[in-house]
């Protein structure tokens, strides 16, 4: 008995010792998240990026490669966050919030989430607001916290950008140029304060948050009204600027040489572009977010695997290869007669005590069936209207059941990661999205589909399913769903095999019946069928 007690303390302490050296742990709450997440990027790149060279070449390299680490580690990031919606376990706020842009490099500063940000400008404005006397102080306020100077040129930069982007004539943009000229003029004479009446700057901001509202209503680039509305509103807030913020603003926009109204003409062809809508969004949050961030997301299994996977960057363990170096690996997933996707009248049947599978779902995950809603974009007026969405309803309450569809979605997270991570050995994609030339797609699209071909060889993944072959001919309804579900999830992941047992009845020459059986292994085509891909003889054969 002694020796057990003494076991166990001597256990316990030499684990969390081993533990604590093996960075366990490091980060384990929202807080901490937040307060280590500049260090992220750098982690990733340490364990994540493969090495190149011998090692005096890759210090260097690593040093150079530092805003390319970024951006890959963004890259990862964003499908990370983007599979936690698609899983309906965020909303779209919270993916807002938590997302880095497609548009990183626009800005002379690193785009970080905006849940980092979150409360930065408004807590900015009162800065200026209380700020009197000199440059100096605004100043050094704003730089005690690093996210703040960040959100404060981030906007900056951005809302000049939207703004040009929205100006057709010259005259126009000849507005903006004086007013950005007499700003980073005063900035550079430190008379910021001297020249500006920043206690105006809330009204400016709340200007700019009804035009980002109106440009992200706005569908069509031709509809007058709309066009009308946001050049009022650009006129209102460029008067707001030259005569209520600016002391010496007055004259800017007179123009004798003007033949039409000031921004009477607009060029509103990036609203379907759909990263330009990105960065109004992002600067949306980045002006009316007030409160802390600190409690996004908030469902707990968001909050579990965001920091589980921030964690396990800091962990001691070897550099990654590149995936065409890695060991293949097989994934075999048992399956005979369970369920594989939740019909309408599973969900709805009613048990003894009258509730219904669909209703206790509801219950057990409220706040993730109100993110489905909003992803379906549906609002159910009773119980009768959900079954007009059974077809996206019914996948939500599969993947919260002991079904296939959800072991099989889990294990080809698996392929998915591997096909970033080869994308990511072969270009740097961040500089592939900033050039926007058609050679740079045409070389992107090269490298995703080597991409796939490398992640297909790399990782397998079958399901033994016994009696596919006799729910493929059965007619009972039942097992004829389950074939076309099975069915259903090869076309859905092209990479998924099924194997099974086929069996074959022949007559034999003396009138007697012989069974066959074949080991099968088949994929989906195309969008109804699946294909052979191998048949072997079992060399078993049953008499009667």
């Amino acid at each position: 008995m002694d020796t057990q007690i003494w076991y166990a303390i001597f256990s316990t302490i030499c684990g969390g010792v081993n533990g604590a050296f093996s960075r366990l742990g490091e980060i384990r709450t929202l807080g901490m998240l937040r307060s280590r997440f500049e260090a992220i990027p750098t982690a990733f790149g340490k364990h994540l990026v493969p090495g190149h060279g011998s090692q005096p070449k890759r210090r260097e390299r690593e040093k150079e490669d530092k805003n390319l680490h970024i951006d890959k580690f963004s890259d990862i990031w964003n499908a990370f966050i983007i599979s936690l919606r698609d899983e309906d376990l965020i909303n779209n706020r919270e993916r807002d919030l938590l997302i880095v842009p497609s548009s990183a490099g626009d800005t002379s500063v690193f785009q970080w989430p905006p849940f980092l940000l979150a409360s930065k400008i408004p807590m900015a404005l009162d800065m200026a607001k209380s700020v009197k006397k000199r440059d100096e102080e605004l100043r050094k306020r704003i730089n005690q916290d690093p996210y703040t100077f960040y959100a404060v040129i981030e906007c900056y930069e951005t809302l000049l950008n939207i703004l040009y982007s929205l100006m057709a004539e010259t005259s126009d943009k000849k507005v903006v140029d004086r007013i950005r000229e007499s700003l980073e003029d005063s900035i550079e004479r430190q008379s910021l304060v001297r020249e500006f009446r920043l206690d105006e700057l809330p009204q400016l901001s709340a200007k700019f948050d009804k035009l980002l509202t109106l440009l992200l209503k706005t569908e069509e680039e031709h509809d007058t009204t709309i066009k009308t509305q946001i050049a009022n509103l650009l006129q209102d807030t460029m008067e707001i600027i030259t005569q209520d913020i600016m002391k010496n603003g007055q004259g800017i926009l007179k123009d004798e040489n003007r033949d039409n109204q000031l921004f009477a003409n607009l060029n509103l062809d990036s609203i379907k572009d759909e990263a330009w809508r990105e960065k109004c969004v992002r600067l949306q949050l980045l002006l009316t977010t007030k409160e802390s961030a600190i409690y996004v997301p908030t469902n707990l299994e968001a909050r579990r695997r965001i920091t589980f996977f921030a964690n396990s960057l800091f962990m001691k363990m070897p550099r990654a290869p590149q995936v065409r170096s890695m060991m293949s690996f097989s994934v075999l997933t048992p399956y005979f007669k369970e369920e594989v996707l939740f019909s309408t009248e599973d969900l709805h049947k009613k048990n003894e005590d009258g509730i219904s599978i669909l209703f206790y779902l509801r219950k057990i995950y409220p706040d993730e069936w109100k993110n489905c809603l909003e992803r379906i974009k549906f609002v159910p007026k009773d119980e009768e209207s959900l079954k007009s969405r059974m077809d996206e309803i019914s996948p939500w309450a599969s993947y919260r059941g002991q079904t296939l569809t959800r072991t099989v979605r889990g294990m080809m997270y698996y392929r998915r990661a591997l096909e970033i991570q080869c994308i990511q050995d072969k270009i740097d994609i961040a500089k592939l999205d900033r050039q926007r030339t058609t050679t740079s797609y045409q070389e992107g699209g090269n490298i995703v589909d080597m991409a796939l071909a490398i992640a297909d060889i790399k990782f397998t993944y079958v399901v033994s399913c016994q009696v596919y072959g006799m729910q493929k001919v059965s007619k009972n309804l039942k097992d004829k769903a389950c074939y076309l579900n099975i069915l259903n999830l090869m076309i859905m992941y092209p990479s998924l095999r099924i194997a099974y047992i086929d069996e074959v009845e022949a007559p034999t020459k003396n009138g007697t019946t012989e069974k066959t059986y074949y080991s099968v292994l088949v994929k989906g085509v195309g969008e109804k069928y699946d294909e052979i891909l191998e048949r072997a003889n079992l060399k078993i054969k049953i008499m009667p």
